[in-house]
């Protein structure tokens, strides 16, 4: 087979497990309980009502680590100020093209900010509003360093010919039985099942980690759409590792940057006072695996995701 560019169309698709994981709802909803009996609509929701699962697709795109021939700065590097959760890597506003932009080296947490209910959210901004009881986090100003430079950053959520390599993977997200709750777990989902964690690309693209059976080093973008209903409990949690920043209408709501073991944050809609009811936003996520230890992936969320239409990806092979 010839090699003619360093994206591929090939799609490595997660939707097949739809039947498996719609069958065994009830069985997570078990393991998930202690999570979504305080999240909204737990009983009342009519099983029509809602579908059953949502497909969201994405975007992975392979580096090679940094220890190689023309491996990536960022991927395998340890971060200055020591591993763990950084803050302030990026601008709260996405670039005119829908990207993060880099904003720092990063800031690392001691503690993150908590809301009422003992979730981790985002720090204060101008536009994310305050609630009583939020808790206050703690970031320590002399430990930095988990970002090389913009020109290596703005490599990690754009296709780069000779940088990286490029496919769409789907998502199947499952509706809890009985709520309006959607949850994706690479530890329930079967097409991870088998793969210890979340790796979208094992044995794929640049393959896998150099001396290991599993490809750590990858971005993962999604880029999807909802419909606001104000007041109606809409959220939105990730819990995994390592960076994830999630955007609604282009401004900033999660930070979890870093390279660190699985940590979580949730953002309530409600506290964004400048959407309207019934508007149609964009939700964008972003996410880098940069460390060979895990790789954990864990959305929950009470909105229903639409997809939007990816760019088209070069094919890789004849």
């Amino acid at each position: 087979m010839q090699q003619h560019s360093a994206n591929t169309s090939k799609s490595f698709t997660k939707a097949g497990s739809l039947a498996f994981l719609v069958g065994g709802v009830g069985a997570m909803s078990l393991a998930w309980g202690a999570n979504a009996g305080a999240s909204a609509g737990e009983s009342d929701i009519a099983e029509d009502s809602l579908p059953a699962a949502i497909v969201l697709t994405g975007t992975v795109r392979d580096f090679k680590e940094r220890s190689v021939e023309g491996g990536h700065p960022d991927f395998e590097r340890r971060p200055s100020g020591g591993f763990g959760q950084y803050i302030g890597m990026v601008e709260t506003e996405l670039s005119e093209d829908g990207k993060p932009v880099m904003a720092s080296t990063g800031t690392r947490l001691t503690s993150q900010w908590r809301n009422s209910d003992g979730e981790n959210i985002m720090r204060p901004t101008s536009y994310i509003a305050p609630r009583e009881g939020d808790v206050a986090g703690a970031v320590n100003t002399s430990k930095t360093g988990a970002l090389t430079d913009s020109e290596a950053f703005d490599q990690w959520f754009r296709s780069v010919h000779g940088v990286n390599l490029a496919a769409e993977v789907d998502l199947t997200l499952v509706r809890q039985r009985g709520t309006n709750i959607y949850t994706f777990d690479d530890k329930f989902d079967q097409d991870f099942l088998s793969t210890g964690g979340f790796f979208p690309v094992n044995g794929e693209l640049y393959g896998n980690s150099r001396g290991n059976d599993k490809n750590f080093h990858f971005t993962f973008e999604l880029q999807t759409q909802f419909t606001y209903e104000a007041d109606s409990g809409m959220s939105f949690t990730f819990k995994g590792d390592d960076d994830v920043w999630v955007f609604i209408d282009g401004r900033l709501v999660i930070d979890i940057g870093g390279v660190h073991s699985a940590v979580s944050q949730t953002i309530d809609l409600d506290r964004l006072e400048w959407l309207e009811d019934g508007e149609d936003y964009k939700l964008s996520f972003f996410f880098a695996e940069r460390h060979r230890t895990q790789s954990n992936f864990r959305i929950e969320t009470t909105m229903v995701l639409r997809s939007i239409e990816l760019p088209p990806t070069a094919a890789l092979y004849d």
